[in-house]
């Protein structure tokens, strides 16, 4: 084998192992910006619909949205009463319209303005700092802050926010949440396998069945389980 093809070989068995060594979540794109949530028919921001399978939900925008009330609308989507599984979407459509939209330009939204969506966080971050300075420290602030940080992260927006400490952080103070602990799982998917076991473990002991967490973590976790009793039994798989 002459050097040339030598090198050719050695370049193509590099980029072959740099592909198997990706995650699978990370194959399909960021999960927490490319995997919309069922939310049911509960209110949060404008979307065009679609069905996931056809690629087109995560990127529905509406394309006439006022950018500039994203930070009051999403603020105002964020009360006590919502689930935490919609205050995901919420988050991650709030992503997208303020940070996705400006890296993919299939979103078709042209409004774009980074200053918008660091505000937003600027805004979680100070709501869960005054809980805390209150004495009543929020767990839904925090992890409205933490998760949105992370949402971020993914969509190549860097900010020195570790949102997954504040996301486990809401937990500790929430006492037991498995939506909480799904919206762990999610984040550590690629990661510490360790962290994400327990995680996932925790959101689907806890998830109820027919429940909207159940159909979520049958939604994003599909090709571990077509059942919560499957994902139960078989899904997270050894921790490590």
């Amino acid at each position: 084998m002459n050097r040339s093809k030598r090198n050719s070989t050695i370049v193509g068995f590099a980029i072959l192992a740099a592909i198997l060594a990706i995650p699978h979540a990370a194959l399909g794109g960021p999960p927490l910006i490319c995997h919309p949530l069922d939310i049911g028919g509960a209110k949060s921001l404008p979307w065009m619909g679609g069905d996931r399978q056809s690629g087109r939900d995560w990127r529905g925008v509406d394309s006439s949205y006022d950018l500039g009330r994203l930070v009051e609308d999403t603020l105002a989507l964020l009360t006590p009463e919502r689930p935490v599984i919609v205050r995901m979407e919420t988050l991650r459509r709030a992503s997208v319209y303020g940070v996705w939209a400006l890296r993919d330009h299939k979103v078709g939204y042209s409004v774009k303005d980074e200053k918008v969506a660091r505000e937003l966080l600027d805004r979680l971050l100070a709501r869960a700092r005054d809980s805390e300075a209150k004495r009543k420290a929020d767990a839904l602030a925090w992890f409205d802050a933490g998760y949105l940080a992370e949402t971020y992260k993914q969509a190549g927006l860097a900010t020195d926010v570790k949102g997954y400490d504040l996301v486990v952080k809401a937990i500790a103070l929430r006492g037991q949440d498995p939506e909480m602990d799904f919206a762990a799982a999610i984040i550590t998917e690629g990661g510490s396998s360790k962290a994400h076991h327990e995680h996932f473990q925790k959101a689907v002991t806890g998830a109820k069945d027919g429940s909207l967490l159940a159909r979520n973590l049958v939604l994003h976790f599909g090709e571990r389980g077509s059942t919560l009793a499957d994902l139960r039994t078989k899904g997270a798989g050894p921790s490590q």
